[in-house]
């Protein structure tokens, strides 16, 4: 069992990473509680045993479940189950569960405990840690939301026995984002930063892998719990991803993309994007794209999608400050861009295949 500390000052919580940490469920709960909500999704079968009586509530699958109205009904259920401030929320599930069961946890009562048990490689590399909650709206992914941390993580990795094949690749879009934030963190001697990115992550057990994306993301939460500096690094990728995930959930249906697919063409979207504005060059967009085929992620957009939808959306990101801000690779490494030109958006989506 590897444990990685989230130091947030006078506040930290532990992520447990290993075989069996859903059975630490009873000793990281507060000792206050005395009724447990586990919020999870039909078929996830994934038995928690937290000591305490339990009321079983389900969210429904996919994006879609990301919503005000899944909110309020777990609220509702949470009422009408009695569930105490003092009591607890427990999260069993994926990144949607994590991200729903979270938010409602923040808002019920005005805040009680929650443990989220994460069951996907994407939740146990980033969606269940630092604290950041939230739903979707028909404008854009996640614009509602709370920073509320949870008293512990468990990331047990007998869940990923069964994970479908295209869960295994959203997860990777995660850990090939964190190939490229390495310098949150001192990395391993031989592997500076200007070498092949990732390599490291291919080398190591699944438990250490995802343990060293778990210390990525904590390092930058420590510093910056609420987004306003240094956690934007996290969000490398993120607002072409976020965009590409929300034009197509507002074009009619569920978002068919998973978060890590769209996020990897993100990364190369950047990439494309810093090497336009002078930022990096051939070889360094060669090596995203190296790295992404080592995970066997896409690069490609879908067809159908608009630059000028996308930009739209991108406009929407939470990063934005009434200007386009991404974040973008360059000389020193990863960093925020603010008033990126909307020409040059266009012209790497335009690049990239995509419809003008």
């Amino acid at each position: 069992m590897i444990s990685v500390s989230v130091d947030l000052g006078g506040r930290r919580y532990d992520v447990a990473i290993g075989t069996g940490a859903r059975r630490l469920l009873s000793q990281v709960l507060p000792r206050a509680v005395q009724q447990v909500a586990v919020v999870t999704q039909e078929g996830i079968g994934f038995d928690v045993e937290p000591g305490v009586p339990v009321r079983r509530f389900e969210v429904a699958d996919g994006e879609r479940a990301k919503s005000l109205s899944s909110v309020e009904e777990l609220c509702r259920g949470f009422a009408r189950a009695g569930l105490a401030r003092s009591d607890a929320v427990v999260a069993v599930g994926g990144g949607v569960v994590s991200d729903v069961a979270g938010f409602a946890a923040a808002v019920y009562l005005r805040g009680v405990p929650h443990v989220n048990v994460a069951t996907t490689l994407l939740a146990q590399v980033d969606a269940a840690i630092g604290g950041k909650t939230g739903v979707n709206l028909e404008e854009g992914k996640n614009l509602v939301g709370a920073f509320w941390q949870p008293v512990a993580v468990l990331c047990d990795t007998d869940a990923l026995e069964s994970l479908p094949a295209r869960e295994w690749t959203s997860g990777r879009g995660e850990m090939a984002k964190c190939a490229f934030l390495g310098k949150l963190l001192d990395r391993p001697s031989n592997h500076p930063w200007s070498g092949d990115e990732g390599s490291w992550l291919h080398e190591l057990p699944l438990e250490e892998q995802i343990a060293r994306c778990v210390a990525i993301k904590a390092a930058a939460v420590s510093v910056d719990e609420r987004e306003g500096d240094r956690r934007m690094l996290l969000n490398y990728g993120h607002t072409m991803a976020h965009a590409l995930e929300g034009s197509l959930m507002r074009a009619g249906g569920d978002c068919d993309v998973r978060h890590g697919e769209a996020l990897s063409v993100g990364l190369m979207f950047a990439a494309l994007l810093a090497r336009r504005l002078g930022r990096i060059d051939d070889d360094r967009v060669a090596l995203h794209r190296k790295l992404l085929d080592s995970f066997e992620l896409p690069t490609e957009l879908p067809p159908g999608v608009s630059a000028r939808t996308l930009v739209k959306f991108m406009t929407r990101d939470k990063k934005a400050r009434h200007d386009l801000t991404l974040v973008l690779d360059g000389p020193d490494g990863v960093e925020v861009v603010p008033g990126v030109p909307q020409t040059d958006m266009l012209g790497t989506l335009v690049e990239m295949g995509c419809a003008p």
